[in-house]
């Protein structure tokens, strides 16, 4: 086994850290704020106190400190270590999420290499992850200039349509995707040039109907369990296409476990695969990073020539859309030893919602920005510790 791809492990305390207070954290008032997000992270919060023994202190407030340290639940991932070091959050003991050595590491900007040695880029960029992670992403460029995206669209409309992708926005927003070069230019002359030096523009092949996996890893009260599975896709309530939900298989152990346990066919073992080097990649390319959960989103389809592709798509290190099943499986493994694998689907229903009587209910109300929206989660147990079948993959 690869040391480097559990690097998260190592940062764990080999024994049980000490008591603590459980906070939420608004990292970013902007950011992941709304009312509905604030209530499931709440929740959700409420839930990891209860698996580490701890209590639930509420909101994080600076002007109120307690004796005991503090474990943190942000809203996002943590992009100055000076700060989150000064909060006592050095390792994975410390928070739910991940903390980044530089800010541009948190968005969908790594993903893909600059158009070439003289682009423009930020501080602290690694061009080496681009060579580690070239079998790992789809065909595509980031770009910190609305010259060099031309260029990089250009190249990229060779192989056919080209999705164009805020490296900030999340559930599938904030992406356009383009047929011609025409396209292009009137897609990127409506484009903020400052927003686009500041935080960069994704430029990548785009998938025909492509399936989107997630494959993750949690390193929470001194367990650590892998995952893999499908996304959906709902309308929300203004009829736009976005994150609906997920359909995960949870195990005990690393992504090496993961693989050995599931015995996937072999598209998701490639997805599997290649989110696993994927974060092998960035522990190798930006020293800094940890994180106790990651998610890596990974799309196969068909391109533009008809090739079948795969590739991750982004990284999340911060509490996400499959969180509500991510702590559901924690649970299932905290109360009872003898299980080593957990189905659970989290469901996001706009509108009026049909909720099951079994459901964990992370959020429900109606929420002033977004709507009527219901957040939950079905659960199902299996003990024993034999393979599972092809059939029984999500």
């Amino acid at each position: 086994m690869d040391p480097r791809v559990n690097t998260v492990m190592a940062l764990a305390s080999a024994t049980d850290p000490a008591p603590r207070r459980v906070v939420t954290w608004d990292v970013r008032r902007q950011d992941f704020c709304s009312e509905h997000e604030h209530a499931t992270r709440a929740n959700f919060a409420q839930r990891l106190a209860a698996l580490h023994g701890w209590d639930f202190a509420g909101a994080y407030d600076a002007a109120q400190p307690g004796s005991q340290p503090l474990y943190f639940v942000p809203s996002d991932t943590l992009t100055d270590p000076h700060q989150a070091k000064a909060l006592g959050i050095t390792g994975v003991d410390d928070l739910f999420g991940g903390v980044v050595p530089h800010a541009f590491v948190a968005t969908k900007a790594i993903s893909h290499p600059l158009i070439g040695p003289d682009a423009v880029r930020p501080v602290g960029w690694s061009a080496r992850i681009a060579v580690e992670i070239a079998d790992a992403v789809l065909p595509g460029f980031s770009c910190f200039s609305i010259d060099e995206a031309r260029g990089a669209g250009r190249a990229l409309l060779d192989i056919g349509r080209v999705r164009l992708k805020s490296v900030t926005a999340t559930g599938g927003r904030g992406q356009q995707v383009v047929d011609d070069v025409h396209a292009l230019e009137r897609c990127l002359d409506a484009m903020d040039e400052r927003e686009i030096a500041t935080h960069g523009l994704v430029l990548e092949t785009n998938l025909e109907q492509p399936d989107t996996y997630s494959v993750g890893q949690l390193l929470v009260a001194q367990r650590i369990v892998s995952y893999c599975g499908k996304q959906r896709t709902t309308r929300d309530n203004a009829g736009a296409e976005v994150y609906g939900g997920s359909d995960l298989l949870l195990v005990r152990g690393d992504l090496d476990t993961l693989l050995a346990v599931v015995d996937p066919p072999p598209p998701l073992r490639r997805a599997i695969e290649q989110a696993r080097c994927y974060h092998r990649a960035v522990i190798d390319c930006y020293p800094g990073f940890f994180a106790s959960r990651v998610n890596y989103d990974v799309a196969q389809g068909l391109d533009g020539r008809g090739e079948w592709r795969s590739g991750v798509l982004e990284q999340s290190w911060r509490v996400g859309g499959a969180t509500g099943a991510e702590i559901a499986g924690l649970e299932a493994f905290h109360q009872d030893p003898a299980c080593q694998r957990v189905h659970a689907s989290c469901f996001e229903v706009y509108g009026a919602a049909d909720v099951p009587a079994d459901a964990i209910v992370a959020y429900r109300g109606n929420d002033p920005e977004t709507g009527p929206l219901c957040k939950y989660t079905l659960l199902k147990t299996a003990t024993t510790t034999t393979t599972t079948s092809h059939a029984d993959t999500p």
